[in-house]
């Protein structure tokens, strides 16, 4: 008599395939991660792994406004141009959003590629292609040249992170708030706006993370005055492989992980009572 029973391996080895290559993923995503905190807390001279002793003092030398004034300089363009290009995002990102859900899906088709292109265009390519349009036109690099970039470049992120919330909201809802007499701006500002703030939120800490951490642009776009975070923490690594890379890489990972954290908890869909 056949037996009928399902045999095992095919299930243990698509296990073993995914619980394996799964671990290994999450390994080579985190190990770098922790090899970096790590190295921030050694108590020797240069980056080296494993680091010798633990010690504070690399945090200390970089909170230091006399050892580290340049650093100091560096992050606060860095946070200032981020902080920038999450506001020029939301000018043209949110009414785009708007905008889309209220015309034809040919439309949309054929207009959002273009909105998105600069994800997939390489930013090193885009850097250099606006450093020769802006000299062409007469603009030298400087902090707002850098800023214009970035909105190009990571704005189409909250683009996408609102769109996909509005692709969600009930049109009846817009429609009621009509019919209750309520014109368009307070339909925007009490029934559009609140219901696209979980996408805006998200795409306003996706493009201030990218803002911070970019190189290619503010490389190509950034005047010698205008230091930012990235390009201090390369010069370091290059001049004297300066542990004050591992503290400050250290201090956006915390921060990271934090907004992350708050994000999940603020924006986590709320269940019925």
């Amino acid at each position: 008599m056949r037996d009928h029973r399902e045999n095992p391996l095919p299930a243990f080895l698509y296990k073993a395939f995914v619980f394996g290559f799964g671990g290994l993923s999450v390994i080579y995503l985190i190990a770098p991660i922790i090899i970096a905190l790590t190295m921030s807390f050694t108590a020797g001279q240069t980056l080296k792994y494993p680091p010798e002793g633990f010690s504070f003092r690399w945090y200390e030398a970089l909170l230091d406004p006399a050892r580290s004034a340049t650093e100091h300089i560096a992050a606060a363009n860095s946070l200032k141009i981020a902080g920038l290009a999450v506001l020029g995002s939301l000018l043209f990102a949110v009414p785009a959003t708007i905008g889309m859900t209220r015309m034809r899906r040919g439309a949309v088709g054929a207009i959002e590629p273009i909105l998105l292109a600069p994800l997939v265009l390489p930013s090193l390519v885009y850097g250099l292609a606006a450093l020769i349009v802006a000299n062409f036109v007469g603009f030298q690099p400087s902090l707002w040249l850098t800023v214009v970039g970035h909105i190009v470049v990571f704005g189409p992120l909250m683009y996408r992170a609102a769109s996909v919330v509005a692709q969600g909201i009930n049109p009846s809802l817009v429609e009621a708030s009509a019919v209750m007499g309520a014109s368009w701006f307070t339909t925007l500002r009490r029934v559009i706006l609140p219901l696209l703030m979980p996408g805006i939120l998200a795409g306003a800490f996706l493009v201030f993370i990218q803002s911070l951490d970019n190189v290619s642009v503010s490389l190509f776009l950034a005047d010698a005055q205008t230091t930012v975070l990235p390009l201090r923490m390369f010069a370091l690594i290059e001049e004297s492989l300066d542990v004050r890379v591992a503290a400050i890489s250290g201090i956006l990972i915390g921060f990271t992980l934090v907004v992350m954290l708050v994000a999940r908890r603020v924006l986590a869909p709320q269940r019925p009572a």
